[in-house]
């Protein structure tokens, strides 16, 4: 049996893509192997959002060359968005690379396979029609959770960011799919799903009038699904959260107390820029909206330091956004240029060096009151996801909260049961704790 190796890089919409790029793998007859080393097929499922994915790719392809030039039988296949911004250009720069294929276009790594014993290598996907990658053959991480694709591409036009480039306009999925595919995963005993998209709350727009059902309304739809425990969604823009979504949040059982709200930045003079098309106020005022609607809602956010023109001014009302919003928790990233943005052109490009010292102190502050806020759980019981066993000391058991905090905790439950936990510890991004058992009646 021929083996395969996939490597992701990127989002969960990647992490999605790479389950089924597997389970297309092992449709056609391969196994997985643990280590590129072992591999036949090697897979980098790849992301060009921000300059230090390119650069872990990079040293990855590096070490693909030197698997191949000691066995030049072994194949090498570069997907996703790193990849579709390549495109042609990719063999040229990395000589070593077989074939490479688009998000959109998953399928083809398949259909290239079977023609690859005809000697068809050294191509690039067809690029045609794109193709949602949630309608390929699976391999899950854990039985229990799942990725569940709503949407596909991006209809806004952040000036930083190359997502509808690489991905496309949005094209939604039929809720119909979307249900049908939840119902079955209910069926084969997933308890946890996530909903994905690149901006899941515009989910809908796109569809035609008799088929049009808001994200709010597939969210209900999806928490009267028989079996599924909770639901989770990512990632919104807030220029699209509306109260429709808030209260479909605070009064679905199954929807998890957990919303990522990438602010970006908290001067409105750079959002404007950024062109986000909402300000500071609006901002915090949707947040204090969510907090008031949603009982113990956990509220994470992205944060990008160093945009062009960023002043210290403007880094300050960053700084201040994070202390009244009160984040759980926040991806803090430098700003880096992506090929054909608008914000990649731009005068005044913040000195590297005053990015890094502006992010250490973004991410002190993030900390300091993430930590704050994870200590006043302390001595709460919370219910536990169990995923498997801590990273950290394998004595321990590690699982996600309604919140997604993650807990380390000492315990029998097993991996995809739920467990009570009482918190003793606490840092600005894990919980530890002890599972409570209950007394025999």
């Amino acid at each position: 049996m021929r083996r395969y190796n996939v490597t992701t890089f990127g989002c969960q919409m990647n992490a999605h893509d790479s389950e089924r790029i597997k389970g297309m793998l092992e449709e056609l007859g391969l196994g997985e192997a643990p280590r590129l080393e072992d591999a036949d097929l090697i897979v980098f499922n790849t992301c060009t959002i921000r300059e230090k994915a390119e650069s872990r790719l990079a040293a990855h392809l590096g070490l693909a060359k030197a698997l191949k030039d000691a066995d030049p039988g072994r194949l090498l296949a570069v997907g996703g968005c790193f990849a579709e911004v390549q495109r042609e250009h990719l063999f040229e720069q990395f000589p070593q690379v077989d074939f490479a294929f688009g998000p959109g276009s998953i399928a083809e790594l398949g259909e290239w396979l079977k023609a690859e014993r005809n000697g068809a290598r050294g191509s690039f996907g067809s690029g045609g029609e794109r193709r949602f990658a949630a309608e390929l053959p699976f391999r899950r991480e854990r039985p229990f959770q799942a990725w569940v694709q709503v949407s596909m591409g991006c209809n806004s036009v952040c000036s930083y960011c190359i997502v509808p480039t690489v991905r496309g306009k949005q094209i939604s999925r039929p809720a119909e799919k979307v249900l049908a595919e939840v119902r079955a995963l209910a069926a084969d005993g997933v308890r946890e799903i996530t909903l994905l998209g690149q901006n899941v709350n515009s989910y809908g727009r796109d569809l035609p009038a008799a088929e049009r059902v808001t994200f709010a309304e597939l969210l209900r739809s999806c928490d009267r699904v028989d079996g599924v425990e909770r639901i989770r969604f990512t990632s919104p823009h807030p220029k699209d959260f509306r109260s429709d979504l808030i209260a479909a949040m605070a009064e679905c059982e199954s929807v998890c107390e957990h919303a990522h709200l990438p602010a970006q930045s908290g001067s409105s003079r750079i959002l404007k820029a950024m062109r986000r098309t909402y300000d500071r106020e609006r901002f915090l005022s949707l947040a204090a909206e969510m907090r008031e609607r949603i009982p113990d809602l956990a509220l994470t956010t992205d944060l990008i330091v160093g945009f062009p023109g960023e002043t210290g001014e403007d880094f300050e009302q960053t700084l201040s956004l994070v202390e009244q919003a009160a984040f759980d928790g926040a991806y803090t990233f430098v700003y880096s240029p992506r090929y054909d943005t608008e914000a990649a052109s731009l005068p005044d490009q913040v000195p590297e060096e005053v990015k890094r010292e502006r992010i250490e102190r973004l991410i002190e502050l993030v900390q300091s009151i993430a930590g704050e806020r994870n200590r006043a759980r302390i001595g709460s019981t919370e219910q536990v996801l169990v995923e498997g066993p801590s990273r950290t000391d394998e004595t321990l058991l590690r699982g996600r909260t309604r919140r997604n905090t993650t807990v380390n905790f000492a315990g029998t439950a097993k991996a995809g049961e739920l467990a009570e936990v009482r918190v003793e510890n606490a840092t600005s991004t894990t919980l530890r704790g002890a599972q409570v058992v209950s007394s025999p009646a």
